[in-house]
């Protein structure tokens, strides 16, 4: 039987979910088709309209082969799995014959471990819970004793939810728990005994999920696991023809993340407090001193890149790194009947000496590829970090290699191409993959080993020209080192007053969005709600119900606000949202560029700002009625020879200088919105746009 035509399933799956195909979306799905059937790779940018998710979702569909589906946040996999995949598997299975099964799998922290719960946490972390002593999930809570604390109330409520959950997924548990409870019920995948190991195995709720995942065609994810499935030699996705990644522009972040290892006091002694029950004594001292000789060390360490290690710092490494594996081979030579479940407790202490083992000969060893660095917090002290210099080659090698790649995104063209991205993950510019390179024919041996990919960039289906302003007050005076921009208040202050409210803050610092909300709280009447003072997600909730409302805050925002509308008609960027110059990361990326020859610059820093102001600008045109102001008030974005790069890095808007016209139009767009449509019925119209469209 042939394959239904690509613009019938389409069509059936738009339908299914109340849309209106669209070029864009129905361009990104040919493009994805043949992504998937030549087994080639696909950068697609799909602006904020396109439907993208049914865009890849009906090609992969129609291919038939196992597909991995991975994307940044939670919000993106719980539309997949709630409402796109059910609703377009029962849309395309009269036309393919079959109705594909889907699955979401996370890591196994993610997911509730059955032993942790009824076996007891470790005795060092489970003291204070209850009044009197209780280990937890022994006995009975309710007559004996009773939780002391928000965590014992917590953990109490955890084993109650776990008679109830069919997942055990920690994302399925609302309200949530602090990070802290939910440790003391979950296990790594190196704290794990093994299905075949542990009592609980056949219950496992992560052993099911992964089942669930093995038996399906199509499996959605998020960006660690798949960094995890990358750089892990055992890997721990199912096997798949194609993979999907959704959210694209975060996954050099997450990827970096995963690869970045951490050694702070704190671990450290956990780390010895675990394995001392269980080693000889000889060592279980030894491990103590080196622990406190590096306690010692960090707390005079001072933040920012080592460039070498430190002599002081290397000599406590090593004695670390040493007493470390000899903590482990002793955890596999002595047994002590007295521990309770000493499998389990085992497992957690040879986890927490082996990355205490593995981060301090990753910095001992200091190799040209990595980055190390200290940093201090105030609540939580010193840390000693060290990451990647660069992903790219990991991506490359790994990401890229026996099965096709679409990745997808609404920002994914910076300063107007696709380069920049591609450089990140590892992949040659297009223009040298055709052949394109100064001073020679083709690409040469190097450029010969890189990925075959394309970039296509699908469009969107607003009008950004008639429905946005980019504003630049270039007569401002360009941001400094000082705390507080007046003249950039008084121009924020006058712009939202002209809105009347319906403004989206986005700082590119805490104190900057604390320092602007107090000062318009005293100068406008309308309601500013700042972030930190409430959870995010209410926030979110009280400026889209609110028109004369606004929200200021820094990098969640930037990315994480879908409000059509009347109710954010105005996005404020106070700065061109650069890396911090004492970043140690993004520093030391940028001095190897210009080492080998490039512009550090703009590889880095401006590519950085560029995808922020790609996504903070995104935040303003939501579907096809709105309409609204981009206002940057920072005049370099005018002025600057890079400014030209940082816009054509944004929607298209209408730009312009001129600060009276600007306040004219927003005034107008202001009373034009006390006539608008009920709220209720614009968002519905909204997400009808953005779920089929």
């Amino acid at each position: 039987m042939s394959k239904p035509a690509l613009t019938d399933l389409l069509h059936a799956a738009v339908t299914a979910v109340g849309g209106t195909e669209r070029p864009g979306q129905v361009a990104m799905a040919e493009a994805v088709e043949e992504a998937v059937d030549g087994g080639t790779h696909l950068l697609i940018q799909a602006g904020t309209g396109t439907g993208k998710s049914l865009g890849y979702l009906v090609p992969a569909l129609a291919h038939g082969e196992p597909v991995v589906i991975a994307t940044a946040t939670l919000a993106l996999q719980r539309q997949l799995v709630e409402r796109d995949l059910p609703r377009t598997v029962e849309a395309l299975h009269p036309l393919l014959r079959r109705r594909a099964a889907f699955a979401m799998l996370k890591g196994r922290s993610n997911y509730l471990c059955l032993h942790r719960l009824h076996e007891g946490v470790p005795q060092e972390e489970e003291e204070g819970l209850f009044d009197p002593p209780l280990a937890f999930g022994m006995g009975d809570p309710t007559s004996a004793a009773a939780p002391t604390s928000r965590l014992g109330k917590d953990l109490l409520r955890l084993r109650d939810w776990s008679d109830e959950t069919e997942t055990g997924d920690r994302d399925d548990l609302k309200p949530g728990v602090s990070d802290r409870a939910w440790a003391q019920v979950s296990v790594s995948s190196r704290e794990c005994l093994g299905a075949s190991k542990c009592a609980y195995g056949q219950e496992c709720f992560a052993e099911a999920a992964r089942e669930r995942a093995k038996l399906s065609e199509v499996i959605v994810t998020n960006h660690a696991l798949l960094a995890i499935d990358a750089i892990e030699d055992a890997p721990v996705l199912p096997r798949h023809e194609v993979l999907i990644v959704d959210e694209a522009h975060e996954l050099v972040s997450r990827v970096t993340n995963v690869a970045t290892g951490e050694l702070t006091p704190g671990s450290v002694n956990r780390a010895v407090r675990r394995a001392a029950k269980l080693i000889d004594e000889k060592t279980a001292d030894r491990l103590q001193t080196a622990s406190e000789s590096f306690e010692r060390l960090m707390e005079l360490a001072l933040p920012g890149r080592l460039e070498t290690v430190p002599e002081d710092l290397a000599h406590a490494l090593m004695a670390l790194r040493d007493a470390a594996r000899e903590g482990v081979t002793s955890l596999g030579n002595t047994r002590d009947r007295s521990v309770q479940d000493e499998d389990a407790v085992r497992k957690q202490a040879l986890a927490s000496l082996e990355n205490v083992h593995d981060v301090a000969e990753r910095v001992v060893q200091g190799s040209e590829f990595d980055v190390i660095w200290y940093e201090r917090h105030d609540r939580f002290g010193a840390s000693l970090r060290v990451a990647p210099l660069s992903v790219s080659g990991l991506l490359r090698h790994k990401l890229f290699t026996d099965r096709s790649v679409v990745l997808t995104s609404a920002t994914l063209k910076l300063g107007g191409d696709f380069d920049g991205v591609g450089a990140s993950l590892g992949l040659a510019p297009e223009r040298v993959l055709d052949g394109d390179v100064p001073g020679g024919e083709g690409g040469g041996s190097a450029e010969e080993e890189m990925p075959q990919w394309r970039g296509l960039d699908a469009g969107s289906p607003f009008d950004y020209r008639k429905q946005g302003i980019l504003y630049v007050a270039g007569h401002l005076a360009p941001p400094g080192r000082e705390p507080t921009r007046r003249d950039m208040l008084d121009e924020l202050a006058e712009l939202v007053g002209a809105a009347g409210g319906r403004t989206l803050g986005l700082f590119s610092s805490m104190r900057a969005a604390q320092t602007a909300a107090e000062e318009l709280r005293g100068r406008l009447d309308v309601p500013i709600l700042l972030q930190g003072e409430e959870t995010l997600g209410e926030l979110i909730r009280r400026f889209a119900e609110d028109a004369a409302t606004c929200l200021f805050g820094t990098l969640s925002l930037w990315q994480g606000v879908d409000v059509p509308g009347a109710n954010c008609q105005l996005v404020v960027m106070d700065r061109i949202p650069f890396p911090r110059p004492d970043d140690p990361l993004m520093s030391a990326r940028q001095k190897a560029v210009e080492e080998h020859g490039g512009n550090g610059f703009m590889a880095v820093a401006a590519t950085h700002a560029a995808l922020l102001m790609a996504q903070g600008s995104g935040r303003l045109v939501r579907a096809s009625g709105d309409r609204g102001v981009v206002a940057v008030l920072d005049p370099r974005l005018e002025r600057a020879r890079y400014g030209g790069f940082l816009r054509a890095s944004m929607p298209d808007f209408w730009y312009t200088t001129d600060r009276n016209q600007v306040r004219r139009s927003l005034a107008a767009i202001d009373a034009a919105a006390i006539d608008a449509a009920p709220k209720g019925a614009a968002k519905e119209g909204a997400a009808k746009e953005r779920a089929g469209a």
